[in-house]
């Protein structure tokens, strides 16, 4: 016994038959649009639904009393495989798998490569693995540069009472933030009675560290937490200053 059902896109309706139905659950794809639909549910009762004066072509042709003379009667009679919808082959999905994976993985590596120093702030034991990783690449894994989170302590500027022009400042740097952080550098201004800049001098940390200090210990930065005390000798020559400002910052 043959079954009619119907396309809910173009509304074409086809005979067909129990075995094509139960042969992939229902799916069937329709002949004149291609639209995949489940023919189960679209079975429609012939003679259920009065057709109207004017019936669309595809209810024209469904209906033998209605069709034009000479005209075919357009039932989907044609071979079963091409009316039952086909399955997406396994080896496209497959394909399709491995492509986003390679995404979701070449995504991961860029992430990583462009957040390596907060990785490693937050998390230490990433920071071994993350090394390797730029020793492949030819690139570095730098100590965070967050200038809100080291401060300047406290500092003084005194004249050296041994040597002509030369002035000493002494200053307390301390880290605030819970990871190590690069060392900074410092700009130290000297201004006369009025409050104007008379010297300008910018320090870079290999100028104000310890030269005892081993490269080592400058690589690894200020340790979370800690602060770090500076003695620096510098020669203002012939200029006058009877105040200073002093900042810290990191160099873009």
């Amino acid at each position: 016994m043959s079954l009619t059902t119907r396309c809910p896109v173009c509304a074409t309706a086809f005979r067909v038959q129990r075995a094509q139905l139960a042969a992939r659950g229902g799916r069937v794809r329709c002949g004149k649009c291609g639209e995949v639909f489940d023919g189960i549910a679209a079975l429609v009762e012939e003679g259920a639904e009065p057709f109207i004066l004017e019936p669309s072509p595809q209810l024209g042709l469904f209906d033998p009393s209605r069709r034009p003379p000479g005209l075919p009667l357009k039932t989907g009679t044609g071979a079963p495989p091409a009316f039952m919808a086909e399955e997406e082959p396994v080896g496209r999905g497959l394909l399709w798998g491995l492509l986003v994976l390679t995404a979701a993985v070449a995504l991961a590596g860029q992430a990583a490569y462009s957040y390596r120093t907060e990785i490693a702030a937050f998390m230490p034991s990433a920071r071994a693995p993350l090394d390797a990783a730029c020793h492949l690449l030819r690139c570095q894994v730098p100590l965070p540069r967050r200038p809100e989170l080291m401060s300047i302590e406290s500092s003084d500027l005194q004249a050296e009472p041994r040597r002509d022009g030369v002035i000493v400042l002494n200053a307390v740097l301390r880290n605030r933030a819970t990871f190590a952080q690069d060392y900074p550098a410092l700009e130290l201004t000297l201004t006369d009675e009025a409050d104007r800049p008379v010297l300008r001098r910018v320090l870079a940390p290999r100028e104000y560290l310890d030269p005892a200090r081993s490269e080592p210990d400058v690589t690894r930065g200020i340790p979370a937490g800690a602060e770090l005390s500076l003695r620096i000798y510098l020669d203002a020559g012939r200029r006058r200053a009877t105040g200073y400002r002093l900042y810290l910052f990191y160099p873009s």
